[in-house]
């Protein structure tokens, strides 16, 4: 044994033992994470927030976490008294602590609450009708019309006695706050022409992203509805809507998807390694190896990012599932030549290993790239797991494959299949068939389109959005995906900034071309606006009082001078102010930040509502889809240049290698995707970033069967280990050690 030879025998158990130190570390790390996951499951964290200041960063996870566990649902039977018995069959359902939806019960006492809070302040809170009457109307109307009430019913009676609000103004501004829901015998309701239906607000007590497949949210939802049916006595309308529910959905779909697919490939590989190597030892270290390779990526991503995604395990474990063919390639060679030594197999075996995985990781390398956290962490996840598999494969079989190697019959079918598989031969039936799948590949690509829209990645079920819809439509919904964002030196002029915006939205409603908005300003004007209000109606109240007492022969009541404002400090801290609170961002970065939601805004009026937001100081318009489906359209741009710049640097690599032959490894991948395109465009599927994505994927997996092939040339062995690959996507590896055409038999 020469002395370089006698070196790397020394080596080799030095490093296997440090690789066990490592992977032990790695296993302790695992333990720690498991325990308490830091999973990431919000969707928009996969795409990128450029453009993003720190205040609308607050904004999005401020309108995001106030929806997160809100579901509504609706009742109605054919009479009130019939949807009172099903409501309360219905909370009563989900009154139980094992399940995931609790009820949002509203205190009683809130309306009494309420007026406790404004009524010091009444004076400067007033509706732009009641404004406009005040300003425009003179003295003696106004005090002709307090004199009417004060003999008759109208608007001083009510809330407040005439002598406190002879203008009768108090409950016209409740009125106009009201809103469509009303509460009733202890229910909120929601009246539609003659029927009146009931409004339970639930809070889902449990993260509706956990990925065990099971439908908790929907399975409460219906043993509930199944409860109201029977209590109702009539037939029931229900129509439910929440973020958690299009969660569970999207994550129930995911788990169904995943198992099938994962327990699907991970039977095809037991399977077919069973019935080629007829021995549990190949099954056990190559599922060894694809189990390091998966801690080994959660660990890296948990380091490097903090926490891990939710679907960076669930992507990156099927990518990472690739490494499984190392073992595969090992065990291959070994069944063909069983009489030599495992570490003198895999030192030959060794170079074709390191070119496979080095091809697979320059697709890794393009997806890092790509200004997408989540894609970054599956970058990181699938390259240090591929990483982890090799290592586990390279240093540690020659130790643990002591057993011989056994044949089957599979095997050796799949191997001498090679011998009748079709091969291209010029000539005429060759030249049509390339003219076949050129006119293919030219028509599908002259039909194929784009679509960066981000809505074209929706999934839900169609029965879930359209029951969001009709609810959506009853209560006018505001949408959280457009809305505008108010900004300011301090409080107030937040709030005038606010009020700007609200003055120029009405001109909207009245032209149907809006629903409505929800403002922090509609409920706590600023300080300059009520106190232009208390003045105007404290003059025109005087007014009113001195012509009673005239009419009545009374002394002319004092005038009260004190109206003092409300302060957003005490509105902040008050129940009444529970719903809008995640609307007011408070400071941010030195600025003072609010959230205006919109209802039911028209696809028409979007550019006018964007104009506003160019228009007013401090107000800006937000339109997160719109934001969202240019960032994918221009990363699809930017990741198809990456995309050939990939080819463009696989291609020198293999050049480099063969040399006038690497064309031959990288035609299948180019052709591939070529044909993958064109049937998009046949199809009319449009492209989208995700689709370029792919492609990216595809050259890092299918130049290795280019790469492979062409090293081991009419080798059966190495047929087999590429006719082993199981529907997950795989890397073959490569030996560069051995010449076709005989089997990888290189000494070390």
């Amino acid at each position: 044994m020469t002395e370089p030879t006698q070196a790397r025998a020394r080596l080799w158990p030095l490093l296997a033992w440090l690789w066990l130190a490592v992977v032990v570390a790695i296993g302790a790390q695992q333990t720690g994470f498991w325990r308490d996951a830091r999973l990431d499951s919000d969707v928009m964290a996969l795409l990128p927030g450029e453009g993003e200041d720190a205040l609308q960063r607050a904004a999005n996870a401020r309108i995001g976490e106030a929806a997160t566990r809100q579901v509504v649902v609706l009742l109605k039977a054919g009479d009130w008294a019939g949807t009172r018995r099903a409501s309360a069959a219905f909370l009563a359902a989900l009154d139980q602590p094992p399940q995931p939806l609790a009820a949002v019960h509203d205190d009683g006492d809130t309306l009494a609450q309420a007026l406790a809070l404004y009524a010091p302040h009444r004076r400067g809170l007033l509706t732009p009708a009641q404004r406009k009457r005040l300003e425009t109307t003179d003295a003696a109307a106004l005090a002709e019309s307090a004199l009417a009430a004060l003999y008759g019913f109208g608007p001083g009676s009510g809330l407040m006695r005439w002598q406190d609000d002879p203008l009768g103004l108090w409950p016209d501004w409740w009125q106009a706050r009201a809103g469509r829901v009303q509460p009733l015998d202890g229910l909120l309701t929601l009246q539609e022409g003659e029927a009146r239906w009931a409004v339970l607000r639930l809070e889902s007590r449990t993260s509706a992203f956990a990925l065990d497949g099971e439908r908790r949210l929907q399975h409460a939802l219906e043993t509930a509805e199944t409860a109201a049916r029977d209590a109702a006595g009539t037939p029931l309308e229900v129509l439910r809507s929440g973020v958690p529910l299009h969660a569970e959905a999207a994550a129930a779909q995911a788990s169904r998807e995943v198992n099938t697919i994962g327990l699907g490939s991970l039977a095809a590989v037991v399977l077919l390694v069973w019935l080629s190597f007829r021995s549990l030892r190949p099954i056990l270290l190559v599922a060894l190896s694809l189990l390091v390779g998966v801690a080994a990526g959660v660990a890296a991503t948990a380091l490097v990012f903090g926490q891990v995604h939710l679907l960076t395990p669930l992507f990156g474990a099927s990518l990472v599932g690739v490494a499984e063919d190392y073992g595969i390639h090992y065990f291959a060679s070994r069944q063909a030549t069983p009489g030599q030594a495992p570490r003198s197999l895999l030192r030959a075996l060794l170079p074709g290993l390191a070119l496979a995985l080095v091809t697979s990781a320059l697709a890794y390398l393009a997806l890092g790239l790509a200004p997408f956290p989540g894609l970054r962490q599956m970058a990181l996840f699938s390259a240090t797991g591929l990483v982890a598999a090799f290592l586990t494969v390279v240093l540690w079989f020659p130790w643990l494959d002591r057993g011989t190697p056994r044949t089957s019959r599979f095997a050796h079918a799949v191997a001498g299949s090679l011998a009748i598989w079709p091969r291209w031969r010029p000539g005429a039936g060759g030249y049509v068939m390339a003219a076949v799948v050129l006119a293919f590949i030219a028509g599908g690509l002259s039909q194929l389109r784009v679509d960066d829209d981000l809505r074209s990645l929706q999934s839900s079920p169609p029965a879930l959005l359209a029951q969001d819809q009709a609810l959506g439509r009853k209560l006018g919904l505001p949408s959280p995906a457009q809305y505008f964002l108010v900004s300011g030196d301090d409080p107030e002029t937040l709030r005038q900034a606010e009020e700007a915006l609200t003055d120029r939205l009405a001109p909207l409603v009245q032209a149907g071309e809006l629903g409505g908005w929800r403002a922090v300003s509609d409920w706590l004007p600023s300080t300059a606006r009520q106190q232009a209000d208390a003045r105007l109606v404290a003059t025109a109240e005087h007014a009113a009082r001195s012509r009673a007492a005239a009419a009545l022969d009374e002394p002319v009541p004092p005038a009260d001078s004190t109206h003092p404002p409300l302060t957003p400090d005490d509105w902040l801290v008050h129940p009444v102010s529970a719903p809008l609170r995640p609307l007011w961002l408070g400071e941010v970065d030195g600025q003072w930040g609010s959230v205006v939601l919109l209802e039911g805004p028209d696809r028409a009026a979007l550019p006018a509502l964007a104009t506003l937001g160019e228009q007013l100081p401090g107000v800006r318009w937000v339109d997160r889809t719109a934001t969202y489906s240019r960032l994918l359209g221009e990363y699809r741009q930017k990741m198809g240049g990456l995309l050939l710049a990939g080819y463009a640097a696989v291609a020198l690599a293999l050049f480099l290698r063969f040399r006038g032959h690497a064309w031959r490894a990288l035609l299948p991948t180019a052709l591939a995707a070529a044909l993958s395109l064109a049937t998009l465009g046949w199809l009319g599927v449009p492209l989208q970033l995700f689709g370029v994505l792919a492609q990216l994927l595809l050259l890092g997996m299918g130049v290795d069967y280019g790469i492979f092939l062409l090293e081991h040339r009419d080798d059966p062995a190495s047929w087999l280990a590429v006719s082993l690959v199981p529907p997950a996507p795989c890397w073959p590896s490569a030996c560069w050690r051995c010449r076709p055409p005989r089997p990888c038999t290189a000494s070390a």
